[in-house]
This record gives structure tokens, C-alpha cells and sequence, in this order.
């Protein structure tokens, strides 16, 4: 009586971490809070890496910092991609009740990312100078760049596999565990930044020992919880393997956002290139704004995780009216967030930027990138509100073809013939809200138009 009795408790569990019935605001903003906070978490750590470096080492080792975000954000894009098609897929599993399945499709996503961490750890640390030099990376920031991503990349098969992890329990409903175990990393990460950085002088090598030993913190406490949980997501060291078939599976749909996440990053990359050319302090400055201008996507990326791990539940539970609700909600929230946080950032833009460097020209390179950046936060959130929902029910590609086509086709076409016309780096900050909204045009284009959901 006691088993059945526990089975039973377990059951109403994992019930109750669906989203295939009840009231589809308090869901989706119930589960998009754990994810924005931890996102903030996430951002905070790398904004305080930043706050400290520019604050205690310099300019040139802030510009070091923040030049090699899209770099990381290239090498790293695929394996994302990889664990949002096995999001997809587990999200859809656990909704059709396929528990075997869906324990199928855990144990070959994690054998997946640990392969994938392992590669990364390779070609980040040994093709880093080549591609900073490419890059056109001045010579006064050369030294600490390569430093830093080096010792990054050499712990960068723990962010991969957490990444994953947390990506299985969001797919099951629980956002809360990967909010605590960033919040666990965050402080970790930011009392080692004191210690490493303050106290014992150690400049950008402090800076990514503490990523990196923070990345170990997260990743070792959620694969921890997910051996030990008693639920149908419950991991087995023993059965992580490739199952050849739902590898396939999980790829199929994951690569179109793995492509899509990399060659948008290879897209910022040239952006970034660009930067590089007018100097370390417009490198600083914008280094400093993307920390945080990562306070405005992240959560809009939560909602479209949200918004994706809602509409894979309701999708293989066959509730296709409940998506489109889902859909509708996310869009509301991420518009009235962005808005907010446009005006709050705009108006405090000086006291935001002066917080990473004392040094005026710095500040006013940050500046002048918010002014750009902030009013038109709004796009984005419509934009990737559809892409997580259609993303939801396994239609990957349209998504994908859309936002390669605005984030990446139109600012190659953009850096190379219309960026001449301009004579100062305004014209790369233009870039960015014109082809967020072509992203946003085509994306609305494809939803009202697109055949992506059944009849109902």
C-alpha cells in the first residue's frame, strides 16, 4: 500500500509540472519566472565579470571580456540548438505520456552534449588566436583575448552538458531547480571574482577560472538532482548513451536552431569585427552595453523557452486551441517587459554604462549603442514569441529561415554595402532595430499565413 501509495504521489507530481490544462497565464508565467530569474542570474555573473575587470584590471581587458561574447555565443550556438530539439522532443514525449520514450530521449540527449562539450573544449582552445585575428582584433587586446577564451573553453564541457540538463527539466516543467543551481553558480562566481581578480591580481585568467569553476558548480548540482529525482525524467549514469534513433530525432529538429544560433552568432562576429575597427574603447563601450543589453533578451528568451516547452506539452496532448492561447500570452508579457526596461535603461543610461569603467569615452560608445538599442526591445520579444511557439509544435525550419534571413543574410548585406555610407559606428547600431524588424515582419507573415498547426 505504501509503493502504490508513493506511486500515486509521484504521478500527481509530475502532473502537475504539465501545462496541458488549467489556466494558461499562471502557467506560462509560473514556469517563464524561474527562467527569467535564473537568466538574470546567469547575465549577472558575466555583467559582474565585467564590472570587476573594467573597474580593477582596465579598459583594454573590459574590451577583452566583452569582444569574446560573440565568439563563445558562435562555438557554443550548435550545441544549444541540439538541446532545444531535445527539449522539443522530451516536452512532446512527457505530454503524450510516453514515459519510456521520453527516458530514452534524456539518457541520448546527455551522451550528446558531453560529445559535444569535448569538441568545444578542442577548438576553442587551439583555433581561439586564429579566429581573434580574423576578427581583426587590435594588438593591445590580442593577449588577454586569447588568455581568457583559452581557459574558458577549457571548462567549457560543463556549461554544455548543464545546458542540456537544464534544458530536460524545463522540458518536464521544473524550472525552479536550474533557477537555484544558477543562483548557487552566481554567488559562487562572484565571490571567486573578488577573491581571484581584487585580491590576488590575477586580471582576465581570474575572470574565466571563475566561469569556469561557477559552470562546474551548476552542472554537477543538476545532474546530481536528476539521478536522484523520483520522476519520469529521472536519470541513470549507466543508460547515458546514443539510442541512434532518437539521436536522429532529437537532431532533426535541433539542427535547424543549431545552423540558426551559429550563423546568426557568425553574423554578430562580423558586427563585432566591425566594432573592432574604431578601438579598444568602442570595443569597451559596446562590450559593456552587450552585458546589458543581456538583461532585455534573456528574459525574452525565457518567454519563448516558456512559450516552447507549452506548446510541445499541448501539442502531443492534441490541445491545439490551447497553443494559440499560450502564444497570445507570451507575446503580451515579452512586449510590456521590454517596454519597461527600454525606458528604465534609457533613462539611467549613464549611471547603467559608468558602472563598468570611469573612463568618458568608454561610457559614451555605451551610450550612444543603448539609444539604439532600447526603444525597439519590443521587436525582438514578437519575434521570438512566435519562433518558441512554432518551435513548440517540431516546425523548427520556417523559424529558422526567418530569423537567418534578418539576423544574418541582412547584416552581412548591410556591413558590407551599406555600412561604408556611414561615417561613424552609428551605422553598425542602426543595423540592429532594422533588421530586428524585418525578423519580426516575416515572422508575423509565416503565423498568419504558414500551415504549422492542424485544424481544430
Amino acid at each position: 500500500m505504501k509503493q502504490i501509495n508513493q506511486k500515486h504521489t509521484t504521478d500527481q507530481k509530475q502532473k502537475s509540472n504539465l501545462m496541458t490544462e488549467g489556466n494558461i497565464w499562471k502557467q506560462i508565467i509560473l514556469f517563464s519566472i524561474p527562467l527569467i530569474l535564473g537568466n538574470f542570474l546567469q547575465q549577472m555573473y558575466n555583467t559582474v565579470d565585467s564590472i570587476i575587470v573594467g573597474n580593477y584590471v582596465g579598459s583594454n581587458a573590459l574590451a577583452a571580456v566583452g569582444s569574446s561574447t560573440s565568439l563563445i555565443a558562435l562555438l557554443i550556438g550548435f550545441s544549444q540548438g541540439i538541446a532545444v530539439g531535445a527539449g522539443v522532443v522530451i516536452s512532446q514525449l512527457l505530454g503524450a505520456k510516453s514515459q519510456k520514450e521520453a527516458k530514452t530521449a534524456i539518457h541520448t540527449a546527455l551522451a550528446l552534449s558531453a560529445l559535444l562539450g569535448l569538441a568545444l573544449t578542442i577548438v576553442g582552445i587551439f583555433l581561439s588566436p586564429q579566429i581573434l585575428k580574423w576578427m581583426k582584433t587590435p594588438d593591445e587586446v590580442m593577449v588577454e583575448s586569447i588568455s581568457y577564451l583559452r581557459i574558458y573553453f577549457g571548462g567549457v564541457i560543463f556549461n554544455i552538458i548543464y545546458n542540456m540538463a537544464a534544458g530536460i527539466l524545463n522540458a518536464a516543467g521544473n524550472s525552479k531547480r536550474p533557477l537555484l543551481y544558477l543562483g548557487i553558480a552566481s554567488v559562487t562566481n562572484i565571490v571567486l571574482d573578488i577573491i581571484l581578480i581584487v585580491i590576488l591580481n590575477m586580471g582576465v585568467e581570474g575572470a574565466a577560472i571563475a566561469t569556469d569553476i561557477s559552470q562546474v558548480v551548476s552542472c554537477t548540482l543538476a545532474l546530481l538532482y536528476l539521478v536522484r529525482v523520483n520522476a519520469d525524467y529521472k536519470v541513470n549514469l549507466k543508460e547515458i548513451k546514443i539510442h541512434k534513433n532518437m539521436a536522429t530525432r532529437i537532431i532533426k529538429i535541433g539542427l535547424p536552431t543549431g545552423i540558426q544560433n551559429m550563423v546568426i552568432s557568425f553574423s554578430n562576429v562580423l558586427v563585432q569585427s566591425s566594432v573592432n575597427v574604431f578601438g579598444a574603447k568602442a570595443m569597451a563601450g559596446f562590450g559593456a552595453y552587450m552585458k546589458i543589453d543581456g538583461f532585455n533578451i534573456l528574459p525574452v528568451l525565457s518567454f519563448s523557452m516558456a512559450i516552447t516547452t507549452f506548446a510541445g506539452q499541448n501539442y502531443g496532448a492534441g490541445n491545439f486551441d490551447r497553443i494559440k492561447k499560450g502564444m497570445w500570452t507570451t507575446l503580451i508579457m515579452g512586449f510590456a517587459y521590454t517596454v519597461c526596461t527600454g525606458v528604465f535603461l534609457i533613462t539611467f543610461s549613464s549611471q547603467v554604462i559608468g558602472l563598468f569603467t570611469k573612463d568618458s569615452q568608454v561610457i559614451q560608445y555605451g551610450i550612444l549603442a543603448m539609444k539604439h538599442f532600447c526603444p525597439f526591445y519590443f521587436l525582438l520579444s514578437i519575434m521570438y514569441g512566435l519562433a518558441g511557439t512554432i518551435r513548440g509544435v517540431g516546425k523548427p525550419i520556417p523559424p529558422m529561415l526567418v530569423l537567418l534571413t534578418s539576423m544574418c543574410l541582412f547584416r552581412i548585406v548591410w556591413i558590407q554595402f551599406i555600412l561604408p555610407l556611414f561615417s561613424d559606428i552609428s551605422g553598425i547600431f542602426v543595423l540592429y532595430p532594422v533588421s530586428w524588424t524585418l525578423g519580426m515582419s516575416l515572422m508575423i507573415i509565416y503565423t498568419l499565413k504558414g500551415n504549422w498547426l492542424p485544424k481544430y
